[in-house]
C-alpha cells in the first residue's frame, strides 16, 4: 500500500510541511490535510495516478477522507477506480 500512496503523501506533505506522518485512517478533510482550495489540484494528481478522468459519481468526499480509503478506491490493483487490463 505505501508506495502506491507514496505520491499522494509526498504532494500532501509538499501542501502541509508542518504534517509529520499522516496515518492511515487520518481523516484528511477533517484535519486540514486536504482543503477545498487544493481538492481539485488532488483529484487532478488521482487522475494522473489512475490513469484517466473521474467521472463525478466518483467524487463522493468520502472516497477521499483517508489515505486507507484512497489507495482502496483508487490505487489498490482491486479498486473499482483501476481500469482493468485485459492480455
Amino acid at each position: 500500500m505505501e508506495d502506491a500512496l507514496k505520491p499522494v503523501t509526498d504532494w500532501l506533505r509538499a501542501r502541509n510541511p508542518e504534517t509529520g506522518v499522516i496515518p492511515a485512517d487520518l481523516d484528511l478533510i477533517e484535519n486540514r490535510i486536504i482543503d477545498s482550495l487544493g481538492f481539485m489540484e488532488f483529484i487532478l494528481l488521482l487522475e494522473d495516478l489512475v490513469g484517466r478522468e473521474l467521472p463525478l459519481e466518483e467524487l463522493d468526499v468520502d472516497r477521499f477522507r483517508s489515505l486507507q480509503a484512497i489507495h482502496d478506491n483508487f490505487l489498490s490493483p482491486s479498486a473499482p477506480s483501476v481500469p482493468k487490463h485485459t492480455p
